[in-house]
């Protein structure tokens, strides 16, 4: 409850980073029951890596009319200056509740107007989102972000504390907005001696469930610097069964130019790596 009462006291005082209207029908589905399906939905971006929906509150007490969900205020959330943000806001549906969510105030105002009157549940809480017929996992998709795979020749190669560990002229390069290029290629051509199997498991609502490997090398181990996907979704399924290094920890050699180390979230350890 902590947390859920820091992010509605955050986001109904500073506002979320942007949002969007979307026409797109979003459903919900609760212990066997649609509790909602709208084309009223927002995406908010209550940081700036990726989107939540939100929901209008109006169409949830709606379908309480008509289904048996039922909906039970809790405490009320004050930002520090004693203005009500939004109240905690139960879901039950028969023998099933969740408390993870909240209803913002329909009077907010400022950078936070666009919140007045959604409710944010939050994602894990709900047993299936589906943006139209299509089932949703890990977080809803940005509508900003794309991923383009193209093959390619050129000469790769992979060092780890100096050592050459991969080498290859056959490759895919995945394109995925505000992430750099990564560098899928067959398993064959990384040397097996280096490879340590990993029990990582992580997902991406892009490309799917990414397995692991870790790399040893001179004695020291770096842990989860390669992955690969055995079952993409269909977007990414040019990926299937090859493998790829995080740019943000081993050195990547192009057509023999070394490339800068890419400095993002996953390198410093912000974030799982939910969207490798």
């Amino acid at each position: 409850m902590a947390d859920l009462k820091k992010l509605a006291v955050k986001l109904g005082t500073d506002g979320p980073v942007k949002t969007l209207a979307t026409t797109r029908m979003i459903k919900l589905l609760f212990n066997g029951v649609y509790i909602l399906q709208t084309t009223n939905a927002v995406f908010v971006w209550e940081h700036p890596f990726y989107p939540q929906f939100y929901v209008p509150r109006s169409e949830l007490v709606e379908n309480s009319k008509h289904t048996p969900l039922q909906l039970t205020e809790g405490d009320a959330f004050n930002s520090s200056h004693g203005k009500q943000v939004g109240t905690q806001l139960t879901l039950t549906v028969g023998d099933k509740s969740t408390a993870q969510a909240i209803a913002f105030s329909d009077d907010l105002s400022g950078s936070a107007e666009a919140l007045r009157g959604l409710v944010k549940i939050d994602f894990h809480a709900i047993d299936k989102w589906f943006e139209e017929d299509t089932p949703m996992s890990v977080h809803p998709k940005d509508p900003f972000k794309r991923v383009d795979v193209v093959q390619s020749r050129r000469h790769i190669r992979v060092f780890v504390d100096g050592e050459v560990v991969a080498d290859t002229t056959t490759s895919h390069h995945l394109y995925e907005t505000m992430l750099p290029t990564r560098y899928y290629m067959p398993l064959t051509v990384v040397r097996p001696d280096v490879l340590r199997p990993s029990t990582t498991r992580t997902q991406c609502p892009y490309k799917g469930e990414a397995e692991y490997y870790s790399v040893e090398v001179n004695g020291k181990l770096h842990k989860d610097i390669v992955w690969f996907y055995n079952t993409p979704t269909l977007e990414s399924a040019l990926v299937a069964g090859l493998v790829c290094f995080y740019n943000e920890k081993v050195d990547i050699e192009l057509d023999g130019q070394m490339l800068e180390r890419a400095d993002t979230h996953f390198g410093r350890g912000q974030m799982t790596p939910s969207a490798v």
